[in-house]
């Protein structure tokens, strides 16, 4: 059985342990008051939390997180506008984490989800699908596995140099919800 440790307590780390646990996968949270002195039980770790923290992760868990698979379901938004990405062009929070996480196999996953749709498994009719992205197979088929045993649809998305389109697609998304022009229970399903 994969154990999973998932850093944060809202609601994209809510419905995520939720989904992970529905499938029979051990899940605990590390909340941000625990601060840099909480211990990483997890096989598989979540990066549950807005963009801007994964730098005082890094800082306060670098050497736990080394041997770990780590996924970022961050957003690299620029929240003051709404109106771009702050990683460099071309690149991609997934890919940028992973050159901080030399030792971690960094998957990019959950971006492309509001926590609505994983919660109730479903996009309008449609199954909720979480496109996931990274260099290491054996790494995305532990995660891909879990998201299935959870109720929902899970795609390889390709190697981590995906995650730049998936963030891309996130970013739209979130856009477009924050702009009312969808809800923020509904999103983009994926028909296979």
């Amino acid at each position: 059985m994969t154990t999973f440790t998932i850093f944060g307590t809202g609601n994209m780390a809510n419905a995520i342990g939720g989904v992970l646990a529905a499938g029979g996968a051990s899940v605990d949270h590390i909340t941000h008051e625990q601060g840099a002195g909480a211990t990483i039980s997890g096989d598989v770790v979540v990066l549950a939390v807005p963009y801007p923290a994964l730098a005082e992760i890094v800082a306060n868990y670098g050497e736990q997180l080394s041997g770990k698979v780590v996924v970022d379901i961050t957003n690299p938004l620029n929240f003051e506008t709404f109106d771009s990405l702050v990683v460099p062009e071309g690149s991609s929070a997934a890919a940028e984490l992973q050159k901080q996480l030399p030792g971690a196999r960094v998957l990019k996953a959950f971006n492309t989800n509001f926590a609505a749709t994983l919660a109730s498994g479903k996009v309008g009719e449609n199954a909720t699908t979480v496109l996931v992205a990274g260099d290491d197979t054996d790494a995305k088929s532990q995660l891909v596995n879990a998201v299935v045993a959870g109720g929902l649809k899970a795609i390889d998305a390709g190697s981590l140099k995906r995650a730049h389109e998936l963030e891309a697609l996130g970013f739209l998304q979130l856009t477009l919800a924050a702009g009312e022009k969808i809800q923020w229970t509904s999103g983009f399903a994926v028909v296979a």
